[in-house]
């Protein structure tokens, strides 16, 4: 490898709001280990596996769909996946949520039926989400509007679909705000955090 390649510095995106913006469904001592400590260290955990090997160099997107399915590399693929996992879902909220319109609005409508037919697969799919995982909604490949879950760092980039908007279920993204009120955290998210604009630049 060349010794002019750069090293991976891969880090946790810039927050688009304050710590404490996303009160009190997120509290900013949930944004404190969330996103300064989980977050950086699975960012920090990339760069150090990454060293190197033929991944150094790549984008994150690049490293999470070349380490898909790698047995050999699962430790990589985890690592990115969550840092591009939660990259993703950073920008899934916003202080600023309202309810869809536009184009992103008559895709839901398309899909499910409507906005409140929408939440309420949604909520249902997260809360089922058994342990650690993921509740997203999607773009296909036939173009269509899904609701999709994964486990652990799974993503659906690693499977050919199109990320729209992601709700992560991982108990450290909501225990200090709701303890076990899983239920009771999706709604208020969907209600009063979802960033139906960035799910709309994704479509």
């Amino acid at each position: 490898m060349p010794l002019d390649k750069p090293k991976a510095n891969f880090a946790p995106i810039k927050l688009p709001y304050a710590d404490n913006a996303l009160e009190p469904v997120v509290s900013a001592k949930t944004i404190s280990f969330h996103y300064g400590k989980h977050h950086k260290a699975y960012a920090d955990k990339l760069n150090e596996l990454v060293a190197g090997t033929a991944y150094d160099g790549l984008s994150l997107d690049e490293i999470v769909k070349k380490a898909a399915g790698n047995d050999k590399d699962k430790a990589i693929f985890n690592n990115a996946a969550q840092v591009w996992n939660h990259d993703f879902y950073w920008q899934s909220m916003t202080p600023k949520s309202s309810e869809p319109s536009g184009k992103i609005k008559d895709a839901l409508q398309s899909s499910f039926g409507g906005v409140k037919e929408f939440k309420e697969a949604f909520a249902k799919a997260a809360v089922a989400q058994f342990g650690s995982g993921w509740a997203w909604l999607v773009k296909g490949k036939d173009g269509k509007l899904e609701i999709t879950t994964t486990s652990n760092a799974d993503t659906p980039i690693a499977h050919g679909k199109t990320a729209l908007l992601t709700a992560d279920v991982w108990e450290h993204a909501y225990y200090l705000d709701y303890q076990n009120r899983r239920p009771d955290h999706v709604k208020d998210w969907l209600d009063k955090l979802a960033n139906w604009s960035f799910a709309e630049k994704n479509l």
